[in-house]
């Protein structure tokens, strides 16, 4: 009887993990089959990143961003402070800016929700929302990422993945066909961070203190990522730094765990799927399932309903 109630709970479980409004994104985020990273960096191969968005103006690539469900792209703030959506487009599934990309998905943007706390002097709160006209179609090349939850943790020296179309380094622009470029880079402590830059626990940053890794201009909105067990986290999104790749200037990013409430209060069904993350492991099991487990269960077999 036991044994039987704690398979009811288990689905239970299940079914309200995947419920609408709830974290239905879980069962699809963050599988990238046609990614095989471990180290190293350089030019993504079709695939290896589905979740990569390119954000044009005209047909010109000016930020990145990150698909969150299929009909919600996370990206930052101060891309969008004085330029108009209704002349952008969000390219998924992509790997060259020139040339032909067979998986190419396009999508018109029909809202905007920037922080309303977001500070241009501070860069702090540097997140936006993007919502499409229309869903995308999840294949191998488009695939939601999953994102940090609430108190996540990714201590110094964790390795994480940057990726974006921006510039290889101070004012050298991506050659053509402007293939997406792929960087691992590690955590740089707040701390540590500092004493370089103004930072608020909204922030975290990563890089070498030699130099020569980095995000740099155009890269701006894309995500940083971290890959659990086979599940990809995003753990920052692309905000600021000074020049790029420079010695004990590492790059800075916004930090998504921060901001699992705020999103989950614009994306109320289809909810993207946050992982907790602890020290570079998965966190504690969902404390809701713990309840029933313990409290209902024995509740339950004491009123011998079953």
């Amino acid at each position: 009887m036991e044994i039987y109630l704690w398979k009811v709970v288990c689905v239970v479980c299940a079914l309200l993990l995947n419920a609408p409004g709830s974290y239905s994104q879980l069962n699809v985020c963050g599988q990238a089959p046609l990614n095989n990273k471990i180290v190293g960096g350089g030019a993504a191969a079709p695939g290896a990143w589905p979740w990569q968005v390119s954000i044009q103006l005209r047909g010109i690539h000016f930020c990145g961003g990150s698909l969150i469900n299929e009909i919600w792209v996370l990206s930052a703030a101060h891309c969008f402070q004085s330029l108009p959506p209704s002349l952008m487009t969000v390219n998924l599934g992509i790997t060259n800016l020139q040339g032909s990309n067979p998986n190419q998905q396009q999508r018109t943007i029909i809202r905007l929700i920037s922080h309303s706390g977001y500070d241009y002097a501070t860069n702090d709160n540097d997140i936006a929302l993007l919502q499409l006209n229309a869903a995308v179609t999840f294949n191998n090349y488009v695939v939601p990422v999953c994102l940090a939850a609430t108190n996540s943790d990714f201590p110094p020296k964790t390795n994480v993945w940057v990726t974006g179309w921006g510039n290889i380094n101070s004012d050298v622009s991506l050659p053509s066909p402007e293939t997406l470029q792929e960087v691992q880079v590690p955590i740089v402590s707040n701390k540590d961070c500092a004493k370089t830059y103004f930072i608020t626990n909204n922030m975290m940053c990563a890089g070498l203190t030699e130099g020569g890794k980095d995000s740099c201009q155009g890269d701006s909105g894309g995500p940083m990522v971290f890959k659990q067990n086979t599940t990809w986290v995003q753990a920052g999104i692309v905000s600021f730094g000074y020049g790029c790749a420079l010695a004990n200037y590492p790059g800075v990013y916004t930090r998504v765990s921060k901001y699992e409430d705020w999103i989950n209060s614009w994306i109320t069904t289809k909810r993207p799927g946050f992982v907790a993350v602890s020290n570079g492991h998965r966190g504690s099991p969902n404390l809701f399932c713990l309840f029933i487990s313990f409290s209902i269960i024995p509740f339950l077999l004491s009123l011998s309903i079953f």
